[in-house]
């Protein structure tokens, strides 16, 4: 992989780090007249994190020129089933979360009447992570359509390795942004 790619992806990476703190001060200094773009959500350091994943999966793979192009298309496309099925699930479990609350904050116990809408919703994780599985497994089988063997091995090593990269990036930009709040917690005293 040439040297300009893999600065940019260090770039991508450290923006990623430094972003979200940053993200929350700059907001709170947005000048008169310039559009407020709002928080920087998970969904934003998501996207950046697989567009980081794309750009360093070329020299993690070793591939081609020839494959790349094929590659990247296939891994966007299982990327964004990914997200879809993370979604949807997320989703179904707020609703249970919602449906298993009680009537004050930090009770348990549902409702009686609540227990077909219950099922329903179990029904419907179910059925979501059967989906999910179903899709997920039909986009591996297509990113693995543009590598060799060796590729699809180092392909399932490199998914862990970012994944454990991402969980440590996100636990450092939290890190930040909790230093951020506290350091704008004493100059307010």
């Amino acid at each position: 992989m040439n040297v300009a790619v893999t600065f940019r992806a260090a770039i991508l990476a450290a923006a990623i780090v430094v972003a979200a703190p940053v993200w929350g001060l700059a907001q709170q200094q947005t000048p008169p007249g310039i559009q407020d773009p709002g928080p920087l959500g998970a969904g934003q350091i998501q996207r950046w994190f697989e567009a980081f994943t794309v750009l360093q999966a070329q020299e993690a793979l070793r591939l081609s020129e020839t494959q790349y192009g094929r590659f990247v298309t296939r891994l966007k496309a299982l990327q964004e089933t990914r997200r879809k099925h993370q979604q949807a699930r997320a989703k179904i479990l707020n609703d249970l979360r919602k449906l298993t609350a009680g009537p004050q904050s930090g009770t348990l116990a549902p409702p009686a009447n609540d227990d077909a809408q219950i099922t329903e919703r179990l029904k419907a994780l179910r059925e979501e992570d059967d989906r999910g599985a179903a899709e997920l497994r039909k986009g591996y089988e297509g990113v693995d359509e543009t590598l060799d063997v060796s590729q699809q091995a180092r392909f399932r090593v490199f998914e862990e390795r970012m994944e454990q990269q991402k969980l440590e990036l996100l636990m450092r930009a939290r890190l930040n942004a909790r230093n951020a709040a506290r350091g704008r917690g004493r100059g307010s005293l």
